[in-house]
C-alpha cells in the first residue's frame, strides 16, 4: 500500500470512528477497543506525516550512538517525562518494531561526531535504555531555527500540558530569544504567549516542578492559580505542603488540587488602590533542608529584599516553636560569626 493510499485510509477510519476526535469518539461509542484503535490510528498518521516532512526535507536518516547525542538547550517538559515509567509505552514498541520514526538532530560546531537533540528527546531516552542506536535525521540549524522545530514538533503531537509551554516559553525568554521565535516555536500569537509566560514566571520554579506537569489541567486553572499564589502569606503554606508525604505520593493532577487548596481565594486579598505591577525577580535563590529521618524539613527564600523560611513534615511545628525560644541565642552566635569573617 501506498503512502498515499495509507493516509487516505487512516482519514476514512478517523472519520467514522469519531471525525478526528476523541471526544466525539466518546459520544458515539464507550467501547474501550475501539478507543484504543482510534488512538493507534491516530498515532500512525502522526508518525506517516513526519516522516513525510523528512523525506520531502530530502534529508538522510542515520543511526548514531544515543551518547554522542547532547540534550536540548531548552526544556520544553519535566525531567519525569524521561523516568523510566514515563517512556515505558515508547520504550516497549521500540523493542517490538524498533524505532519507526526518527528524531532530527544537529551537528555540535567544533565537536565532530556529536550532535544535539532537536527533537525526538523520549525515543532517545528509550533507545538509550534498550542499549540500541537512534535514528535521527542531521540538519545544520541556528539556536532560533532548532528551538522552533522542537516546539512545532510538540504541538503538532498536543503531548505538551499547558504548564510545560509556558515554561517552555519562559526558558526560552530567559535564554534571549525574540519574541518572534518563541511564538513560532509554539504556533500562537504574542499575547497568548505573554500570558502564559506571565503564568510561569509568577510562581516560584521549584513549585512547578513539584507539581509536574498536571496533564488535566488547562489555562484558566492555572490562572486561577497564578492570581491565588501571588496573595500575601501562601508561599509558606505552599512550601510546607510539597514536603510532606501525601503530596509527593499524589498524582501530578492531584498536586495541583492539593496546592490550590492551600491558597487565598483572591477574594481574601486586601482591597485598595492596585500598585503597579514589578517584573519578578530573577535572583530568587531557594535552599531545602530535611532531618535525616523526614521528621522536620526547612525551605528557604530569599528574593533579595525579603527573605521566608517555611519549616514543615510531622515535627515541624514543635521545631518552629524551639527555633523561637532560641532566637536571642542564635544572633548571639550570627553576630559573632560575622564578626569573625570581618562582615
Amino acid at each position: 500500500m501506498s503512502r498515499k493510499d495509507s493516509k487516505g485510509m487512516f482519514a476514512a477510519v478517523l472519520g467514522q470512528l469519531g471525525e478526528d476526535s476523541e471526544e466525539g469518539l466518546s459520544r458515539r461509542t464507550s467501547s474501550p477497543h475501539l478507543m484504543k484503535v482510534a488512538a493507534g490510528v491516530r498515532q500512525m498518521q502522526e508518525r506517516s506525516d513526519i516522516a513525510d516532512k523528512l523525506l520531502k526535507s530530502g534529508e538522510q536518516i542515520i543511526e548514531l550512538d544515543p551518547d554522542k547525542i547532547r540534550p536540548s538547550s531548552i526544556t520544553d517538559r519535566y525531567d519525569d517525562a524521561y523516568e523510566i515509567s514515563a517512556i515505558a509505552e515508547i520504550t516497549e514498541s521500540m523493542r517490538e518494531r524498533g524505532q519507526i520514526v526518527p528524531g532530527l538532530v544537529r551537528p555540535v560546531q567544533g565537536n565532530d561526531g556529536e550532535f544535539q537533540i532537536v527533537y525526538g528527546r523520549r525515543r532517545l531516552a528509550a533507545a538509550k535504555q534498550l542499549g540500541i542506536g537512534f535514528k535521527a535525521a542531521v540538519r545544520e540549524l541556528t539556536d532560533e531555527q532548532a528551538v522552533i522545530f522542537q516546539g512545532e514538533e510538540n504541538t503538532a503531537r498536543e503531548d505538551l500540558s499547558y504548564i510545560e509551554k509556558c515554561a517552555f516559553a519562559l526558558a526560552q525568554q530567559e535564554a534571549g530569544y525574540k519574541r518572534d521565535t518563541i511564538c513560532a516555536s509554539l504556533s500562537t500569537g504574542k499575547s497568548h504567549v505573554s500570558e502564559m509566560i506571565k503564568i510561569a514566571s509568577s510562581v516560584d520554579k521549584e513549585i512547578l516542578q513539584s507539581i509536574g506537569k498536571a496533564p488535566g489541567i488547562g489555562r484558566g486553572r492555572w490562572q486561577e492559580f497564578s492570581n491565588r499564589y501571588s496573595v500575601d502569606g501562601s508561599l509558606a503554606k505552599a512550601f510546607d505542603l510539597t514536603h510532606k508525604n501525601k503530596f509527593r505520593e499524589a498524582t501530578s493532577d492531584d498536586r495541583f488540587i492539593m496546592l490550590l487548596e492551600t491558597l487565598p481565594s483572591d477574594t481574601n486579598a486586601i482591597k485598595g488602590p492596585v500598585a503597579p505591577t514589578k517584573p519578578s525577580n530573577p535572583m530568587i535563590a531557594m535552599k531545602s533542608w530535611a532531618a535525616p529521618d523526614k521528621t522536620v524539613s526547612v525551605s528557604l527564600k530569599d528574593n533579595g529584599k525579603t527573605t521566608m523560611i517555611a519549616v514543615g513534615e510531622a515535627e515541624g511545628s514543635r521545631f518552629a516553636a524551639f527555633i523561637a525560644g532560641q532566637l536571642d541565642d542564635l544572633f548571639e552566635a550570627f553576630r559573632k560569626s560575622t564578626t569573625k569573617q570581618g562582615v
